[in-house]
C-alpha cells in the first residue's frame, strides 16, 4: 500500500488493524475482516457503504481488496479500495500506475473505479470533499456521469438520494426488463404510479411476469435506462444521439411532461449551439426545479392505495385518480389497531433503518399471512392509524399535511422509526404554536429530540418576550435545569439557554433607538439570574 510520506501516522493505524502493510509503491492485495475494514474505511476517509462491505465479505467474513495508492481526484491523499469480488483479480493495467502524472492518473483511476463499484456520495463529508477537491473538470464530469453527484444531492435532498439508490440497487424489485439482452431491475409500484402506460401493461399483458423481454427494434437500451431514471428521480441524462429514442418512449408511455421538457431542452440547446459556433453538445440533462412536485404527487398515489378503506374518506370523489383503479402491487401489510395498510418494502426499508431491521434483518419479528392476498402481515404497537397515516405519506412522498395539534405524537413516532426528515417536519409544525404560554414547553421538546432549528426559533422568540418570561416559573425552572446540566459548573460559567437569548437580543439591534430596548431586556434577564442565585 502506497502512502504519502506525510501520512505515516495512518500507516501505523493500518498496521494496528492487523493488515501489516509497510509503505511502498506497489499494489497490495489485502484480506481482512469487515470490522477492521470499516475501521480502516473511517480512518482513511473512503465513502463505501455498509452494504458494500457485506456484499464483499459474503459468508466468509473477510473481504479481499486491492488498496490503490493513487488519489482519486483529490488534492490531498485519498485511498480507494478495489473490490476483488467485482472481478478485479489482478492489479490494474500498468498505464494506471504511479508513472503517470497526478492529474492524468487521477482521471484514469476515477474512470476505472466508478464502473467497478466506487462511489462518490455527495451527501457525506468525504463525498463532498472528493467532488469539490477534484483536480480538474474532467474528474468532476466522470463522477457526475455515474449519477452519484447531482444538484439535489448537493442540497442534501435525502429523498432524492433514496430514489436514486432504489433505481441503482433495485432493492426489493419485483420485475426485470430485458431490453436487447440488457437487464433493468424495477418496481411495479413506481412504474405504475408514474406512467399510465406501465400501470395498464403491468396489470394486463405483463401481469404476473417477473421478467419482461422487450425485443422491439425501436426500443433502445440506453434510452430505456434514461426513461427509468426519469420515472424514479424526475431527472434525465442522455446523449444527444439518443434523444429521439427517448421522445419515442415518452410518447409510448404517455409521459407528456417528459416529452415537453425534452422538446424545450432541445430548443434551448439548438439556440445555444447557434450562438456559439464550434460548440459541441454531447449530453442533454433535464433536472426539474426544486418547486416541481410532480414526482412527489405521483408517488403519493401509492400512499392513497395503501390506506385501508375506512380511512380513505372521499378520496374517490375528488378530481384525482381513484386508488381502486390502480394496482400498486403491495408486498407487506402493516396492522395498526384494526386497520391494515398494504405497503411496499422498498420504500419502508429504504427510508427507515427501523423498518429495515424489522423486515429484512435477523431482528425481524414473527409475521403471519394477511388473509387477503397472502401478504406477510406485521403488527405495529404504540401507534394509532391516524398517526401512522402521516408516516405513510412521508415514506412515499417525503411530505405530509401535519396539523400542529398532531405534531407531538408524530414526532415521538418519527423518533422511534428513525425518520429525521419527518422529525424536521414536526419541528416546522410545532414552530407555529409558539406563544408566551407554550414556548418553554416547545423548547424542551426541541432539546429532547435534538431539533436544533426549532430550539433556535424558541430562543429567538424568548428574546422578544423576555420581559414577560422572567415572571414565569416554568422559564426560571428551565434556566436552573440548564445551569445544572453543565458538568462541574462554576458560579461564573455561562448557561447555554441564557447565552442564546442574549445573542438574539443583541442581534435585533440595528439602530441607536433599539439599544435602550435591548438593554432593558438584558437587565430583566440579569435580574432573574440574580434572584435565583446565578451569576453568569
Amino acid at each position: 500500500m502506497c502512502l504519502h510520506p506525510a501520512r505515516t501516522r495512518r500507516s501505523r493505524r493500518l498496521r494496528s488493524f492487523g493488515l501489516g502493510f509497510e509503505p511502498s509503491t506497489s499494489w497490495t492485495p489485502a484480506t481482512f475482516s469487515p470490522a477492521a475494514g470499516r475501521e480502516m474505511w473511517a480512518e482513511c476517509g473512503t465513502c463505501w457503504s455498509s452494504e458494500m462491505w457485506r456484499s464483499m465479505c459474503g459468508t466468509s467474513g473477510t473481504a479481499r481488496l486491492y488498496i490503490m495508492p493513487a488519489c482519486v481526484g483529490m488534492r490531498s491523499w485519498y485511498s480507494t479500495f478495489w473490490p476483488m469480488s467485482l472481478g478485479m483479480w489482478s492489479p490494474p493495467h500498468p498505464s494506471l500506475r504511479p508513472s503517470l502524472s497526478a492529474q492524468s492518473q487521477s482521471t484514469a483511476d476515477c474512470e476505472t473505479c466508478c464502473p467497478s463499484g466506487a462511489r462518490c456520495e455527495a451527501n457525506t463529508f468525504d463525498g463532498e470533499r472528493c467532488l469539490y477537491g477534484a483536480l480538474s473538470d474532467a474528474i468532476r464530469r466522470a463522477l457526475r456521469d455515474y449519477k452519484q453527484v447531482t444538484a439535489s444531492c448537493r442540497r442534501r435532498d435525502y429523498y432524492d438520494d433514496f430514489l436514486q439508490r432504489l433505481l441503482e440497487q433495485g432493492s426489493h424489485s419485483d420485475v426485470v426488463f430485458v431490453v436487447h439482452g440488457k437487464p433493468f431491475r424495477a418496481h411495479r409500484c413506481v412504474l405504475g404510479a408514474r406512467s399510465p402506460y406501465f400501470a395498464n401493461m403491468l396489470d394486463t399483458k405483463w401481469k404476473g411476469k417477473s421478467v419482461v423481454v422487450l425485443r422491439h427494434p425501436l426500443i433502445n437500451p440506453v434510452a430505456f435506462g434514461a426513461l427509468l431514471q426519469y420515472l424514479y428521480t424526475g431527472r434525465l441524462d442522455v446523449g444527444v444521439e439518443h434523444v429521439s429514442d427517448c421522445e419515442r418512449l415518452a410518447k409510448q408511455c404517455q409521459l407528456w411532461g417528459l416529452l415537453s421538457d425534452l422538446e424545450a431542452k432541445c430548443e434551448k440547446v439548438s439556440e445555444f449551439v447557434a450562438s456559439k459556433p464550434g460548440t459541441c453538445v454531447k449530453v442533454l440533462t433535464i433536472e426539474p426545479p426544486p418547486a416541481d412536485s410532480r414526482l412527489r404527487e405521483d408517488l403519493a398515489l401509492l400512499a392513497d392505495c395503501a390506506l385501508p378503506p375506512e380511512l380513505r374518506g372521499d378520496l374517490g370523489e375528488l378530481p384525482f385518480p381513484c386508488p381502486d383503479s390502480f394496482n400498486s402491487c403491495p408486498d407487506v401489510c402493516f396492522r395498526v389497531a384494526n386497520c391494515s395498510f398494504l405497503c411496499h418494502k422498498a420504500f419502508f426499508c429504504g427510508r427507515s433503518d427501523y423498518f429495515r431491521a424489522l423486515l429484512d434483518d435477523h431482528f425481524r419479528e414473527s409475521e403471519e399471512l394477511e388473509a387477503s392476498g397472502g401478504l406477510p402481515a406485521i403488527t405495529l404497537h404504540g401507534i394509532s392509524p391516524d398517526i401512522f397515516t402521516h408516516v405513510l405519506y412521508y415514506m412515499y412522498s417525503d411530505h405530509t399535511e401535519l396539523p400542529p395539534e398532531a405534531a407531538y405524537d408524530v414526532l415521538c413516532v418519527a423518533d422511534m422509526y428513525l425518520l429525521p426528515g419527518l422529525k424536521r417536519l414536526c419541528g416546522r409544525s410545532l414552530a407555529q404554536l409558539l406563544d408566551e404560554d407554550s414556548v418553554v414547553g416547545v423548547w424542551r421538546v426541541a432539546k429532547l429530540f435534538c431539533l436544533a432549528r426549532l430550539e433556535d426559533q424558541c430562543t429567538e422568540y424568548m428574546a422578544k418576550i423576555i420581559e414577560k418570561l422572567v415572571e414565569r416559573e416554568d422559564f426560571a425552572e428551565a434556566v436552573k435545569e440548564e445551569a445544572a446540566a453543565v458538568a462541574a459548573r462554576q458560579e461564573t460559567d455561562s448557561i447555554p439557554l441564557v447565552d442564546d437569548i442574549r445573542f438574539h437580543v443583541a442581534s435585533t439591534v440595528q439602530t441607536y433607538s433599539a439599544i435602550e430596548e435591548a438593554q432593558q431586556r438584558l437587565r430583566a434577564l440579569e435580574d432573574l439570574l440574580l434572584s435565583i442565585g446565578l451569576d453568569c
